[in-house]
């Protein structure tokens, strides 16, 4: 991998997981008062997001900032105060496109888990910083990445 490859991939790895991780968790477990705005910081408009049963574009702040609340409000509800990182990987494309798949374990105070996803989230970089332009998500019970979104071997070129 070349020097800017891996330079990146740190880059994606320490804006994902030291910044925007504790933020959202702050956020949303109450630990701050901080408005729902502060989102805007880190995911896209427009964005993608396919869930187990739908798909959807947000194409404006409002769309981003409802289907943060539609995450956030069940878990709130629930007592959420922090997530565990079973498992994760960072994929880097060029130096302004990567990928970052992570399996959430969204917990409360007692360690006792309200729910857990395994996400694959497209992130990219602009003038702005990185930002999620697209999410994959499933619910799992599962540890690993691997036993969801196995990796098959690569394939023969097509000629055509």
């Amino acid at each position: 991998m070349s020097d800017r490859f891996t330079q990146t991939r740190a880059e994606v790895t320490a804006w994902f997981f030291e910044d925007y991780l504790p933020r959202w968790v702050s956020a949303s477990s109450g630990a701050t008062d901080e408005s729902p705005e502060f989102i805007l910081d880190y995911w896209g408009v427009p964005m993608h997001v396919s869930l187990p049963d739908k798909s959807t574009w947000f194409l404006d702040a409002k769309g981003v900032l409802s289907f943060l609340e539609m995450n956030r409000a069940p878990l709130k509800a629930a007592g959420y105060t922090h997530t565990v990182v079973p498992d994760s990987r960072v994929f880097v494309y060029n130096i302004v496109g990567a990928a970052v798949e992570v399996i959430w374990s969204r917990r409360r105070a007692d360690d006792s888990e309200i729910q857990r996803w395994a996400v694959h989230f497209e992130v990219a970089k602009s003038d702005q910083g990185w930002r999620v332009v697209g999410i994959q998500s499933t619910a799992t019970d599962t540890d690993t990445l691997s036993e969801i979104w196995p990796r098959s071997p690569g394939r023969e070129p097509v000629h055509a």
